[in-house]
C-alpha cells in the first residue's frame, strides 16, 4: 500500500508503527467495551433490588397520621400512639388535623400535601366520611395504604383497612347499662350527637337505642334512628361548649329530661355543667362513649355514670405497624380490626358486664 506524501524509508518505519499500536488499540476496545459491560451489570442489580423491595435501602418510610381535631384529648392521645410506635419501627411520621370536627377540606389538603412527601401510607380519622372519599380514591391510585381509624368511611371500602371500635356495640353497652339503671322509670331521653350523616355518630345513636330497647322509626336521609322516649336531639360536634348549649336548648324544650346520651365525653361535660346551672345534676342520667381518662374521673366523681371505653392508641400504633409492614412486603392491611370496647361504670348493673373506676383509669385510651 503507498502512503501519500511519504518515501520508501518512511513507508517502512510507518509500517512498523502501525504492527505496535493495532494491538494496543483492539486490546483497549476489548477492555472497554468489558468495563462498561460489568457497569452495566452492577447498575440492573441495585435497580432489580430496589424495586423489589418497594423501597430504596435505608430509605426511612414515612407514615401520614391526620386526625379531625388536634385540640380533642381522644385525638391528642391517637398522635402520642403513633408517634413512639413510629419511634420505635424507624419510621417517620407526618401529622395534620382539621380546624373542627367535620372540616373536609383540611383533611383532603392533608392527604395530598401527604402523598407529595411520599408517605408509604396514610392513617385517617375522616371528618366527613362520605366527601372525603374522592380524596382517599386519589392516594390509593398512586400506590398509598390508606387505612382509617376510629371513624369508617361511607363506604367503608374505600379505604384499605380500618382499625376501630365498634362503635355500634359502644352504644349498645350504654344503653343496656342505662335501662338497668333507669329501673322502671318512664325514661325521656335527650341525645347529643355529633353531626348529620358521620358514620360514628350514627353507629353509636342507634346503638344506644337499641341496646336501651326503645322503639325506633329510621330517618332514610341520615341512617340515624330515632324512638318515641327520645323527646330532643342535638348535634354537638362532640365539643363541650356545643354540648352545653345543646342541653341547654333540650332543658328548654323539655324540663322533664332523665336520661342523656352523649356522642363523648366532652359534650357529656358540657351537659353537665348545664345541668347543674339549671339544678338538676342528681336527676339526670348521663352516660356517654370514649374513656378517656378525664371522663373515667367524671364517672369516679359522680358527673357521667357510664361510659364505654375505646382504645385510640392502640388503633394508631396497629395502623404504623400497618404501614411500615406494607413498606417492606408489599403486602396492604385489609377489612376490619375490632380494638376492642369496655364499659366502665361506678356504679355495675346485673347482668350488664362492665368494669370498675380502677380498670378505666388503668387503660384509658391505651
Amino acid at each position: 500500500m503507498e502512503l501519500p506524501g511519504v518515501d520508501a524509508g518512511g513507508r517502512e518505519e510507518a509500517v512498523k508503527l502501525a504492527d505496535r499500536w493495532t494491538p494496543r488499540r483492539r486490546t483497549w476496545r476489548v477492555a472497554g467495551a468489558g468495563v462498561l459491560a460489568t457497569l452495566a451489570l452492577l447498575a440492573a442489580g441495585c435497580s432489580g433490588r430496589s424495586s423489589s423491595s418497594g423501597s430504596s435501602k435505608g430509605t426511612q418510610v414515612q407514615v401520614g397520621l391526620i386526625t379531625k381535631t388536634e385540640t380533642n384529648p381522644f385525638f391528642v392521645k391517637m398522635k402520642e400512639g403513633a408517634e413512639k410506635e413510629a419511634a420505635a419501627k424507624g419510621a417517620k411520621l407526618l401529622t395534620a388535623a382539621g380546624k373542627f370536627d367535620g372540616d373536609n377540606a383540611s383533611q383532603a389538603t392533608a392527604i395530598e400535601n401527604m402523598v407529595a412527601a411520599g408517605v408509604k401510607g396514610i392513617l385517617i380519622t375522616p371528618s366527613d366520611t362520605k366527601a372525603i372519599v374522592p380524596s382517599i380514591q386519589k392516594a390509593r391510585d398512586k400506590g398509598v395504604e390508606v387505612i382509617a381509624l376510629d371513624t369508617p368511611t361511607d363506604p367503608q371500602s374505600a379505604v384499605d383497612a380500618l382499625f376501630a371500635t365498634n362503635n355500634f356495640q359502644a352504644g349498645v353497652l350504654i344503653g343496656q347499662y342505662a335501662k338497668a339503671a333507669m329501673g322502671g322509670k318512664t325514661p325521656r331521653i335527650a341525645t347529643l350527637d355529633l353531626a348529620p350523616g358521620i358514620t360514628v355518630g350514627v353507629l353509636r345513636h342507634n346503638g344506644f337505642l337499641s341496646g336501651f330497647g326503645a322503639a325506633t322509626v329510621n330517618d332514610t336521609a341520615t341512617g340515624q334512628v330515632t324512638a318515641s322516649q327520645v323527646v330532643c336531639s342535638q348535634d354537638t360536634q362532640g365539643d363541650q361548649a356545643k354540648g352545653q348549649t345543646a342541653m341547654e336548648n333540650c332543658l328548654q324544650k323539655d324540663p322533664s329530661i332523665n336520661l342523656v346520651y352523649t356522642i363523648n365525653e366532652p359534650a357529656a361535660l358540657g351537659a353537665y355543667t348545664a345541668l347543674k346551672a339549671a339544678g338538676k345534676q342528681n336527676d339526670v342520667m348521663i352516660v356517654s362513649v370514649d374513656g378517656g381518662c378525664t371522663g373515667v374521673k367524671a364517672i369516679q366523681d359522680g358527673r357521667i355514670a357510664a361510659t364505654s371505653q375505646q382504645y385510640p392508641l392502640k388503633m394508631a400504633s396497629r395502623g404504623v405497624d400497618a404501614v411500615v409492614d406494607f413498606a417492606s412486603s408489599g403486602q396492604k392491611a385489609s377489612g376490619y380490626t375490632d380494638t376492642g370496647v369496655t364499659l366502665i361504670t361506678a356504679k355495675p348493673q346485673p347482668a350488664v358486664e362492665s368494669k370498675d373506676v380502677q380498670f378505666g383509669l388503668a387503660n384509658c385510651w391505651g
